[in-house]
């Protein structure tokens, strides 16, 4: 079982979008998918209500009832707000990998920055026993924020995989419970290729035995 950990303790940076599309893609491959939500207000348990049958099947995982679907190939983690110390801790020992989304604002980095500085003291990461890496989360690459953040990712000694733009088609995609995997390919073609690296790297980050 891979267990991917999507995390910010930044509210609105992106977690949720990460979390229901990476699901798409794993559940596209054939493999047994499970989303699981802490989030308070259930982002991607409700995206995954919405999801229509005909698509691959992705299920919602309850840690408290883990007898109610075979155990899964994948679990993709939509972590909360604010989420840090024991609850944090005990999510990275589970996870493969951690995977930080970021948007390109002072308030966001600002966060960050102390959220990475907390990553950075788990022993399982110390060790590379659990792997980090960073996406940048609607990014209009032609902008002073954009430069900003991408300077700013480069100095957190953190992988940077991607950056994905600010796009219609995932708020479309949202709100029809599918992802960008789902879809037609001519809509989705240029997103598709901006997630290119980061599946590359979770497929070869979540290959080795913890």
């Amino acid at each position: 079982m891979k267990n991917i950990l999507i995390a910010n303790s930044k509210g609105g940076s992106g977690k949720t979008t990460l979390s229901t599309n990476l699901a798409g893609y794993l559940a596209s491959l054939g493999g047994r998918v499970m989303l699981s939500d802490l989030d308070r207000q259930q982002s991607s348990a409700q995206w995954l209500q919405r999801r229509p049958a005909e698509f691959p099947l992705i299920h919602s995982y309850n840690p408290r009832n883990k007898t109610s679907v075979l155990e899964p190939d994948w679990i993709i983690t939509d972590s909360p707000a604010g989420f840090r110390d024991e609850k944090l801790s005990d999510a990275i020992k589970q996870a493969d990998c951690v995977i930080v989304p970021i948007q390109p604002s002072a308030f966001d980095i600002g966060a960050t920055t102390d959220f990475l500085d907390r990553l950075a003291e788990e022993k399982t990461i110390r060790k590379n026993k659990t792997f980090v890496a960073l996406v940048g989360m609607r990014v209009n690459s032609r902008t002073h924020a954009a430069a900003g953040l991408a300077e700013f990712m480069e100095q957190t000694g953190f992988p940077v995989l991607t950056y994905l733009r600010n796009a219609q088609v995932y708020a479309t995609a949202a709100e029809l419970g599918v992802s960008l995997f789902d879809m037609r390919p001519s809509l989705v073609a240029q997103d598709i290729e901006q997630w290119v690296p980061l599946l590359d790297w979770v497929i070869e980050a979540t290959d080795n035995e913890k």
